[in-house]
């Protein structure tokens, strides 16, 4: 059997990415992941005994850089694809230096660049002390997502790479604009309704990914099938957690009030960040207190 017959051939690392930024060698990449699990580990310890920060403001500025940014990633995908005539059923990486597969290349590293920054969500809870939110799927999700998108640019930076990519850009959108509403507190929380939604469309995500990958393996897609299948089987992880919080936060019935407040601070959407329900209530409740002191007063 020579290399050609099997199934999962690699293609070399792509020339035109080798001399961007984090892209020559993969030490920068796992040291700042190294240096974000270091920080889950020492950030409790340092803020326990500490003051919770407030981050208001840092969070409305965040929140929505990550809008405008996310929103520039999926309008070069889309932009960029029409362009070059990708198919979205089947489409190989084409490794020249055309203007639009370029295009496409680069709005991919800047979504990996994204996902170190996402690595900043992590950092404002434990700083706010929302240890509670820094659940296994929020760690699970940061860590893998910036690791694995460096060796998605560093091999597979084009074809069928932009179909997840763009689907996910656009989802951090409304996610993140989410967020960022809600950072301005419960005078904007009460419109916001459709939190459980997200949840919902990135389930949905993750199902369209692995039809979408089992397609392209079963009609013979000459996209490299060692990136479909590692595709299926982070799905299937996501589908898992995703499904169990989903369930945990909206469809367990709580036995009483303590625990219904558990599993709502217990959950984790990916990459949240702002002011969930309970703060709002927690916030209303000491405002009723104060009222009800200046009356007793």
């Amino acid at each position: 059997m020579t290399t050609a017959d099997i199934n999962f051939p690699v293609p070399l690392p792509d020339k035109r990415v080798e001399k961007w930024p984090m892209m020559s060698s993969p030490a920068p990449t796992l040291a700042i992941s190294c240096l974000y699990l270091l920080f889950l580990w020492a950030g409790p310890k340092y803020m326990q005994n500490r003051e919770p920060f407030q981050l208001r403001k840092t969070l409305i500025v965040y929140n929505f850089s990550m809008v405008i940014l996310n929103f520039y990633i999926a309008k070069e995908l889309l932009l960029g694809a029409r362009a070059a005539g990708y198919s979205y059923l089947c489409q190989p990486v084409s490794y020249s230096n055309d203007v639009n597969e370029v295009r496409i290349a680069s709005a991919l590293w800047w979504y990996y660049i994204s996902k170190g920054v996402e690595y900043l969500d992590t950092v404002f809870f434990i700083l706010r002390r929302k240890f509670n939110q820094v659940s296994f799927l929020h760690v699970y999700h940061h860590c893998t997502m910036f690791i694995l998108w460096w060796i998605g640019i560093k091999w597979v930076p084009g074809g069928q790479s932009f179909f997840g990519a763009g689907i996910n850009s656009s989802i951090h959108v409304l996610m993140y604009g989410y967020y960022g509403l809600a950072a301005f507190g419960p005078k904007i929380q009460k419109f916001l309704w459709w939190k459980k939604y997200l949840t919902i469309i990135q389930m949905i995500q993750f199902h369209v990914t692995i039809g979408h990958a089992g397609y392209s393996l079963y009609t013979g897609c000459p996209f490299p099938a060692w990136m479909q299948w590692a595709l299926i089987g982070y799905a299937v992880t996501f589908i898992i957690l995703f499904g169990n919080f989903y369930y945990q936060t909206y469809r367990r019935t709580p036995h009483s009030a303590p625990k219904a407040a558990k599993s709502v601070t217990n959950g984790i959407s990916t990459a949240t960040n702002g002011y969930n329900k309970l703060e709002e209530v927690e916030e209303n409740g000491k405002k009723q207190q104060k009222k009800g002191r200046v009356k007793r007063e």
